[in-house]
């Protein structure tokens, strides 16, 4: 659906996009993360015709952004941070117009308001100007205009912000919908909200992609190795010695647990698994394992490594 080709954006010589590559399928529900100043929303504007490229080729189903534009901005509905609407019309007439820009044909017009102002949670403030809304409203008539002409391809900036928690939840489970059947790009700085939407994750760093794979195959990637946590009540002195005799484990180290217990960090080597082991090490030795879990690296810590080094 989205194809960028050794894209570059440079403002006075300095590049804020420096010659990325990038592939997105159909049904991809992409979460675009970097720090303020990446290239994040450099990408995103390049993406939806808001300027062009200084170098390479971005396509969009097969159009080009610079040479077939409007055929581009009718495959995207595109959210940007600060959510495009007029404070001094109210809901239904900005819709309508947005209706009217997106040229839905008049017998389908009525229909398809109807539907977008359901799906985006609308229904109580109608009749009122958007001027009046929270921001959180205002950002869901942000999501309608971007979605009301039915896209293939859906850009969101920050779509989260300023809604509360259970509206948060909405919008999470709305952008999962749409998924299925549509291309989703979600930039964010709420990571959790990322781990919990996107089944893939590009990261960008000083204008360069740094990351590109599922969340769990970052994490993988950035933990290295597996870490097993293990408490253990009845361990002589001696049970870190014996654990470290197993095959696949390369270190083992004590850490602080609760009184009459001995927790165990145990490190073990990429792909290996030795619970199983480990268990049946306990029951010889007769000791009580209190708990036993694999110690995970947060997405943060990824986001952190990639970009802070």
């Amino acid at each position: 659906m989205i194809q960028l080709s050794q894209v570059t954006k440079s403002y006075n010589g300095a590049k804020a996009v420096d010659g990325i590559n990038l592939t997105i399928q159909k049904g991809d529900i992409l979460g675009f993360l970097g720090p303020n100043g990446a290239g994040k929303t450099t990408t995103m504007r390049m993406l939806t015709c808001y300027m062009p490229p200084t170098s390479g080729t971005i396509s969009v189903d097969g159009f080009d952004v610079s040479e077939q534009s409007v055929e581009v901005r009718k495959k995207i509905g595109y959210l940007p941070e600060m959510a495009p609407v007029y404070p001094d019309m109210n809901v239904v007439d900005y819709l309508q117009y947005v209706s009217a820009l997106r040229e839905i044909p008049i017998e389908k017009k009525s229909s398809r308001i109807k539907e977008i102002i359901g799906q985006c949670g609308l229904e109580k403030v109608l009749s009122k100007d958007i001027g009046q809304l929270s921001k959180g409203y205002r950002q869901r008539v942000g999501l309608a205009q971007a979605m009301i002409h039915n896209p293939d391809i859906l850009i969101f900036d920050e779509p989260t912000a300023g809604l509360d928690p259970n509206q948060i939840v909405e919008i999470r489970t709305l952008i999962k919908e749409l998924g299925r059947e549509r291309t989703v790009i979600l930039s964010t700085h709420i990571l959790s909200e990322v781990q919990a939407t996107c089944s893939r994750i590009v990261i960008i760093n000083q204008g360069k992609i740094v990351a590109d794979d599922s969340p769990e195959g970052l994490q993988a990637d950035v933990a290295g190795r597996t870490v097993l946590l293990a408490t253990l009540k009845g361990a002589t002195s001696d049970a870190m010695s014996k654990t470290r005799s197993l095959s696949g484990v390369e270190n083992v180290r004590e850490f602080h647990s609760e009184r009459g217990t001995i927790g165990l960090r145990i490190e073990i080597g990429q792909g290996k698994d030795i619970r199983e082991d480990f268990f049946r090490l306990a029951v010889r030795e007769s000791w009580v394992i209190f708990g036993m879990n694999q110690e995970i690296h947060s997405l943060e810590d990824v986001f952190h490594k990639l970009t802070m080094g």
